[in-house]
């Protein structure tokens, strides 16, 4: 018997490094709950680091400028799979917080296979997202879908669409709420007055 590799009966090599990772960075407190940062309510200016020619960028831009059109959008491109992603990723965090270019910052892409997603997978991103002053959402594929990003960050949407709807509030909900306080200001200074 030859054999030129080994990995343990049914897991594979991709997700044995991703568990390994994972209790290192835990070991390390990357992951503890105590370091999250809140998310801004209304944040003036959102950075985004993800990919310029995907869908999910698209998908964001268009739920951000609807629900809330006053926040600004900053891109900051980069590649989101291969070799070079995670020291691209790493270094747009880093350049978002080393000028102060965003109140918060969504880090992520679409949907794809494991290999696809393993830039989100590697210490240096995680890293980047642990030292950042600026709020991180993690959005990094669909629904299933978990990478070390998600651990790390100060909070994990579900896809690069939900981590749109969590960053900003809902202009519409918002209108209503002022309506509400407005007629209530309203109905107390009647009261005051006829008193």
């Amino acid at each position: 018997l030859y054999c030129a590799a080994m990995a343990m009966d049914g897991v594979g090599d991709l997700y044995a490094a991703f568990e390994q990772l994972k209790k290192k960075l835990a070991v390390q407190g990357l992951f503890d709950p105590a370091h999250k940062k809140p998310l801004p309510k209304c944040p003036g200016i959102i950075g985004i680091v993800t990919s310029s020619a995907g869908a999910a960028v698209h998908d964001m831009l268009r739920i951000l400028r609807k629900r809330y059109p006053l926040t600004k959008v900053r891109l900051l491109p980069v590649r989101v799979q291969g070799a070079e992603a995670p020291g691209e990723i790493a270094a747009a965090i880093r350049y978002a917080n080393r000028y102060k270019l965003a109140d918060l910052l969504i880090v992520g892409r679409g949907g794809g296979s494991i290999e696809d997603l393993w830039a989100f997978n590697d210490e240096l991103v995680a890293h980047a997202i642990y030292e950042s002053e600026i709020p991180v959402i993690s959005a990094v594929g669909h629904e299933p879908d978990v990478t070390i990003s998600d651990f790390v960050a100060d909070v994990r949407a579900s896809t690069p669409s939900n981590a749109a709807e969590i960053a900003v509030p809902d202009a519409v909900e918002l209108a209503a709420q002022l309506s509400g306080a407005r007629a209530h200001m309203l109905q107390v200074l009647r009261q005051s007055l006829q008193l």
